[in-house]
């Protein structure tokens, strides 16, 4: 029996005529095990709700097919999918309570009253909504509401259960206490689920993969580790981290014994041969003009490193952010202690290949990371 849940194969959404409308989702392929939990990621109008929107049936697919635990479902009305959507809009029946807002998902099943208020107070209590229960629709603040809609999906019986930005309307610290909760119960329950997310901490922390999404394109598919160490392109390298990737416009050459990056403000990187594969020194001469990058965490500071500006520091409880020109540019470090250097102070950064990302800048894919360096 195949373990793949959700497959897109070739998804596109134009809204209007195909090939004159709006072109939202642009070829979308992807497949979803059973019990993962998918975070579509990107900003605002990337395509990742319309995807979201396809799978459950309330959006029809322009071209391509979506099957679900095994089912053609894409001409399939949305009642007949089996799918629980936790809506951003939350869709709560205004008439009633939030009890039975909650207990609705269940009145198809066989389930006896005493096991569905049984349901409701299990979900209840892990989403912090056991105190509004009696209450309406219209009496509760938005994020209750939120967390009502999510714990009528999440009580379902469903093959799939999509999210769409789940805890948007939560303040920080309860959104930290239920995202370990809601990851807990799907996984206890061995659920399969995709969320729609802006929050790359939200992506990073829930999901067992994430789709970065852009432009209605899937920019890449993988693991949060897989996508932080080798992003795919340039944009999912910068869209992806907290400060972004530091980037830097190079011109790469070969010495005898040398690879060396020309940055702007006349400042070059060489590093030995040997730190570079063979097939990575391939890459540099045969493209030349290169993107390098490299994420704050990475950067160092050291007295034989090349000089630097600050121009800022930081301390934001429990790391510093240091920001220095560099480079005709501006690069940001990240330290966990607390940092004493001021600004106009002169500092030397130290960029170790094992820590630099190449990318192409005219394709944006990547070249090399720094752990395909030799």
């Amino acid at each position: 029996m195949s373990n793949v849940m959700l497959r897109l194969e070739n998804v596109d959404k134009f809204y209007g005529p195909i090939n004159v409308g709006v072109h939202a989702v642009k070829n979308v392929s992807m497949e979803v095990a059973k019990g993962d939990i998918i975070a579509l990621l990107g900003s605002s109008g990337c395509g990742k709700t319309s995807t979201l929107r396809m799978v459950a049936g309330f959006e029809s697919t322009s071209r391509g097919k979506i099957h679900l635990a095994g089912r053609e479902v894409q001409n399939l009305r949305p009642v007949l999918r089996n799918v629980a959507m936790a809506f951003e809009g939350y869709s709560l029946y205004p008439t009633v309570t939030i009890r039975e807002n909650i207990a609705f998902a269940l009145k198809s099943t066989n389930l006896s009253a005493s096991r569905v208020a049984e349901k409701v107070k299990e979900i209840s209590d892990m989403l912090e909504i056991s105190d509004i229960l009696d209450r309406s629709p219209t009496s509760i603040s938005g994020g209750q509401q939120q967390r009502a809609s999510l714990a009528r999906a999440l009580i379902r019986e469903a093959d799939l259960y999509l999210l769409d930005e789940p805890m948007g309307q939560l303040e920080p610290q309860l959104r930290t206490l239920l995202r370990g909760r809601i990851k807990h119960f799907i996984k206890e329950r061995g659920q399969t689920a995709i969320l729609v997310t802006h929050d790359q901490t939200e992506a990073n922390a829930l999901g067992d993969k994430i789709a970065v999404m852009e432009d209605g394109e899937m920019q890449q598919y993988a693991s949060p580790a897989i996508i932080k160490e080798k992003p795919a392109n340039l944009f999912t390298g910068t869209f992806v981290g907290e400060p972004p990737m530091n980037v830097f416009p190079a011109t790469a050459t070969l010495a005898e014994s040398n690879v060396h990056l020309q940055l702007d403000g006349g400042l070059s990187l060489s590093y030995p041969k040997s730190k570079f594969s063979e097939g990575v020194r391939k890459k540099l001469v045969e493209t030349k003009h290169v993107i390098v990058g490299v994420r704050p965490y990475a950067v160092k500071r050291g007295v034989n490193g090349a000089q630097a500006t600050v121009v800022a520091n930081q301390w934001l409880g429990d790391q510093s952010h240091i920001a220095a020109n560099f480079a005709n540019s501006t690069i940001v470090l990240v330290e966990h202690d607390r940092a004493v250097v001021n600004e106009g102070e002169k500092i030397g950064i130290e960029l170790e290949p094992s820590d630099l990302h190449i990318f192409d800048p005219k394709s944006g894919h990547a070249l090399s990371h720094g752990q395909d360096i030799a």
